[in-house]
């Protein structure tokens, strides 16, 4: 048991209160460890405003969640009245619904642009890959928690969306339909679903997206942040001064805390000019469909899940009958590359053309829906992967070669593309581009292990490059 710390009887009140509180909790250690001494590179960017903003957002998502529980009813015959209730009669309860609905979409807003800058800047690389991985489970469970909270307001589009994503579970061979049974908790999407998913959405999965973002702070501040150069400013060899903290760092608090609250200035006047003047943005934030209540024997004209879902519902619909041979050729095309370019055995060689065999045989044995269900899947599990994928010799994009970022704005343009045919009603041609658009998406990770070794690299600095401004 460590010792208590005496205190001067002449201190102030507080001086003493701080050193009880200290004797029995470390307060004061944990605000050094994490804020005050917590040293961070000085050359921080526009970029790394999005994960203060993440965290603000999901404060505001917990404490407006909690006031729409206190009257929200988790039936089937009285959620989309309470909805209504809640906009209508509860005082301030429109403000509350527009602010979590809108902190929805704006959460995916912040996550995927600090996502991106995690991949422009190499912050996935050695020492931080479980920082990226944290990050990632981060994003999946986030996914989870907002479809689940998607079906809450009863309304059409809830039913309907709910509807299809569940039955896509139908699809997994042999455990299907006992798989899609056991979610929705009765053989239509019903009074048991949205039970279930209200408790999840409530209960269940904010406790694991909070336990994960602890673990994502606490593993980030273990090995400390990257920065725009990719220079490591806590390493054996970086400078430190006379008391060993890094010289091309500055303490947390209070140069980034300052620095944070003029993103998060800027943030709340976007999302407060959002939840006061275009709260339903278009029909993209909250879709017209939903302020129908929801009618099991009136299907929509269109059913797509909401923005944040569609590059990956592209991706679902890319997969078709045709489609399959595209893949299976794909999957036949990296066997015999990889048996012709590695040095393994010739017994290895033949077992992975074997392989790719058994898995192209595979393939056209099972329903393309099935395939398609495992694409959506694997685009996001494929991130976990990242920092195994990525061989190039320098962490920022700054230092790689220039069509390096030609690459990566290319990867954004067609996220963007796969999101905006996910909300069109299907087509020929837009089916052709998603499906093209699906195949450059793996194709950039896949593919990663040869293109990032490619290129001269640009020498990186020693110490950070910084400006003041």
């Amino acid at each position: 048991m460590a010792e208590f710390k005496e205190i001067s009887p002449d201190a102030s009140a507080g001086e003493k209160l701080l050193n009880w509180v200290d004797n029995r909790f470390p307060a004061s250690k944990m605000y050094k460890e994490h804020l005050s001494e917590y040293y961070a590179p000085k050359n921080f960017n526009f970029w790394y405003f999005f994960g203060s903003l993440a965290l603000l957002v999901l404060v505001i998502q917990i404490v407006t969640g909690i006031f729409l529980v206190m009257h929200y009813k988790p039936d089937a015959n009285l959620a989309f009245g309470s909805v209504e209730y809640i906009m209508r009669d509860v005082p301030w309860g429109w403000l509350i619904r527009y602010m979590h609905s809108t902190g929805a979409s704006a959460f995916f807003i912040v996550v995927y642009m600090h996502m991106y800058r995690g991949l422009i800047y190499g912050s996935y690389r050695k020492p931080r890959e479980l920082v990226w991985v944290f990050g990632c489970a981060i994003f999946l469970c986030l996914m989870a928690e907002a479809f689940m909270g998607y079906l809450l307001p009863w309304g059409q589009m809830s039913y309907w969306g709910a509807q299809v994503i569940v039955n896509l579970f139908a699809a997994v061979p042999f455990v299907g339909p006992d798989l899609a049974l056991l979610i929705r908790g009765d053989y239509v999407v019903g009074d048991a679903t949205l039970n279930r998913f209200f408790s999840f959405h409530v209960i269940a999965v904010p406790l694991v997206l909070l336990g994960l973002v602890v673990a994502h702070i606490i593993a980030l501040h273990e090995v400390g942040s990257n920065n725009p150069d990719g220079v490591e400013i806590k390493g054996p060899n970086a400078p430190k001064d006379a008391n060993g903290h890094p010289l091309d760092g500055v303490p947390f608090h209070p140069y980034y805390t300052v620095h944070d609250i003029l993103g998060v200035s800027g943030f709340l006047l976007v999302f407060s000019a959002v939840i006061f003047f275009a709260p339903e943005f278009g029909g993209y934030f909250l879709e017209y469909n939903n302020f129908i209540p929801a009618d099991p024997l009136k299907t929509p004209l269109h059913i797509a899940p909401v923005w944040y879902f569609t590059p990956f519902y592209s991706m679902l619909r890319a997969i078709t009958s045709e489609m399959m041979y595209v893949l299976i050729a794909c999957v036949l095309a990296g066997a015999f590359f990889g048996a012709v370019k590695t040095n393994l055995p010739k017994v290895v060689k033949a077992g992975v053309v074997g392989a790719a065999l058994f898995v192209s045989v595979l393939m056209l044995s099972i329903d393309a829906k099935f395939w398609g269900v495992v694409v959506m899947g694997g685009a996001v599990v494929i991130l976990f992967f990242l920092p195994w994928l990525d061989n190039c010799g320098v962490k920022s994009i700054r230092y790689r070669p220039d069509w390096h970022k030609y690459m990566y704005g290319v990867f954004v343009v067609n996220f963007i593309v796969l999101a905006y045919l996910g909300v069109q009603p299907p087509s020929a041609i837009g089916e052709r581009v998603s499906q093209v658009g699906t195949l450059f998406y793996f194709g950039f990770f896949l593919l990663m292990p040869m293109w990032s070794r490619m290129g001269a690299t640009k020498p990186v600095p020693d110490r950070v490059t910084f400006t003041p401004h």
